[in-house]
């Protein structure tokens, strides 16, 4: 490591936390060159600045996971000169977009004390919008509601595909292994040209990018050589500033469809049904998504509403629900896109499939308009508007379901088969009623692949709620893994335990991941820890 140049710049540098082994004047000096590099103002480490970047939703009440300065640089080039500075002084970064990933820990560090890198802040510009080619080129900070804004402005005929929310960023969500709900739902499949600063400050294009001359670069994820943009997804292997997103052409027309189903037990049904109608990308050609109805009710209700008593929900609560919302147990939605002679042979593929199901009622968002003080067609209607591009954050209700409530995620991924979802559901049911937690499911169905979105909602203002969520959650990584199904992406405090269960070979994955981290960032720099893959120097502290 070179000497600590001598302070230039007079600001205090008044952090809280220090990253472990490293002693404050180092610190202060290390803060100083960054301040030299991308201005004062853009430097912090007052703690009312950092502390804003804390877990929203936390579980611990220690001083984990906890940032010692924030800085916000403007470029890739300015995100160079940091990683530069921090690789003299080993002083660990925790690079994110806008932070928002709630329920993963959000802007918070694996490593205590790290200088966190805040992308978004000053780095949120739609670099590009090409219609003909049909894709658009974004910095971190550019959110699904900035993307949808650009292009609407932009007159280009095409369609975003939005994550749940709209306040994520689009680079954030695909970089950690996001989905969305149109045909483009899978956002890694249509990632394309990423520009990556590495460890030791270097920066990479990928695949075509590496032609100076190409203009294939958001066009075509290869290149010569191994295609290695996956490498950077819900890694901490280089730090994207740039990525390309393919665009879907806006259709002729889109229809949404919501099916209810009346019965717990009809769930592995409704599975089965699906795969074939989804894995042809035809009829079913969005995202199907199949939800409880507490998850429904939660975004258009309170708790309260449905039951006074703070345990589980009961029998009796759910069939409020059912019968005040005039829903089912369990709802599906999805869209069909295309001419409208298309469209409507898709529904009718879709409406005769599931009506194999005793009880089960079919309907469109053109069948049941948007209209005042109907909180199913408002359902319905908010799922119209996600799958057609224009982003929302509808869902965002239920962080009102009763006071102070924040949410964890246990999200497995398996086959979407019957008894899959079956044994899923009944695993999560049973060990949330005994916790006294409510359940709330979302099923996201892919070609090939089910993503099961748990959403267990705790009193972020309890301690022993905090704690009880930890020791919830920890049960289900456990049982779920026994069953075979893995998680695919974990809070700060799980990613121990998730990767522990990634365990061929005596884990073989996470051995070539350290190998990648240290071949990559010999120094340890980047989000050390970050999906349990840690740098040698930190490996056995």
């Amino acid at each position: 490591m070179t000497q600590p140049a001598a302070r230039t710049v007079e600001a205090p540098c008044t952090t809280t936390y220090l990253p472990e082994g490293v002693d404050p004047a180092r610190f202060a000096d290390a803060i100083d060159r960054m301040r030299e590099a991308i201005g004062i103002a853009n430097v912090h480490t007052d703690p009312a600045v950092v502390r804003a970047y804390d877990d929203q939703f936390p579980v611990t009440d220690g001083d984990e996971f906890r940032g010692g300065a924030v800085v916000w640089p403007a470029s890739t080039e300015e995100v160079q000169a940091i990683v530069r500075i921090a690789n003299e002084y080993l002083i660990p970064l925790h690079a994110f977009s806008t932070g928002r990933n709630l329920g993963y820990g959000g802007s918070s560090p694996m490593v205590t004390g790290s200088v966190l890198l805040h992308l978004g802040k000053r780095m949120h510009r739609v670099l590009e919008i090409n219609e003909k080619l049909a894709y658009a080129v974004v910095e971190p900070g550019v959110d699904y509601a900035t993307l949808y804004r650009a292009v609407q402005e932009s007159g280009a005929n095409l369609m975003i595909d939005p994550a749940e929310l709209d306040w994520g960023s689009v680079v954030g969500n695909t970089m950690d292994h996001g989905v969305g709900y149109t045909p483009y739902g899978d956002h890694a499949m249509w990632r394309c040209g990423m520009e990556i600063v590495l460890g030791d400050g270097e920066v990479l294009r990928t695949g075509m990018g590496g032609l100076p001359a190409s203009e294939a670069w958001h066009l075509y994820a290869g290149g010569i050589g191994p295609s290695i943009e996956g490498l950077f997804e819900q890694s901490n292997f280089g730090i994207c500033t740039r990525m390309g997103i393919q665009l879907m052409p806006r259709p002729e027309t889109a229809v949404t469809f919501a099916i209810t189903f009346p019965r717990e037990e009809d769930l592995a049904a409704v599975m089965e049904i699906t795969l074939p109608l989804r894995i042809g990308m035809a009829p079913i050609q969005s995202v199907p998504i199949v939800r409880n109805i507490v998850f429904d009710a939660a975004c258009v209700s309170t708790r309260a509403e449905w039951q006074d008593d703070p345990g589980p929900l009961t029998a009796e609560a759910k069939q409020r629900m059912i019968d005040g919302l005039e829903s089912g147990y369990w709802i599906l939605y999805g869209t069909c896109y295309g001419p409208r002679w298309q469209v409507d042979r898709y529904l009718e593929i879709i409406r005769e499939a599931y009506g194999t199901i005793d009880g089960s009622r079919f309907e469109t968002n053109e069948t049941l308009p948007l209209s005042e003080g109907s909180r199913r067609a408002e359902l319905l209607n908010a799922r119209h508007l996600l799958n057609t591009g224009v982003p929302n954050r509808h869902s965002a209700a239920v962080f009102d379901w009763f006071p102070n409530a924040g949410h964890f995620f246990y999200a497995p991924v398996s086959a979407p088969s019957g008894p899959d979802a079956a044994t899923q559901f009944a695993d999560t049911q049973r060990i949330s009623d005994a916790y006294g937690t409510d359940y709330l499911a979302q099923f996201i169905i892919g070609l090939r692949e089910m993503h099961h979105i748990c959403l267990p909602l705790y009193d972020t203002s309890d301690a022993q709620s905090q704690t009880e969520i930890l020791q919830m959650t920890r049960e289900l990584i456990e049982t779920g893994a026994q069953e075979g199904y893995g998680i695919y992406r974990a809070h700060n405090v799980l990613a121990e335990q998730v990767v522990e269960t990634y365990s061929f070979n005596d884990h073989i994955q996470r051995t070539v991941n350290e190998r990648i981290k240290d071949a990559l960032d010999p120094n340890g720099i980047l989000n050390p820890g970050k999906s349990g893959i840690w740098p040698r120097r930190l490996r056995d502290r």
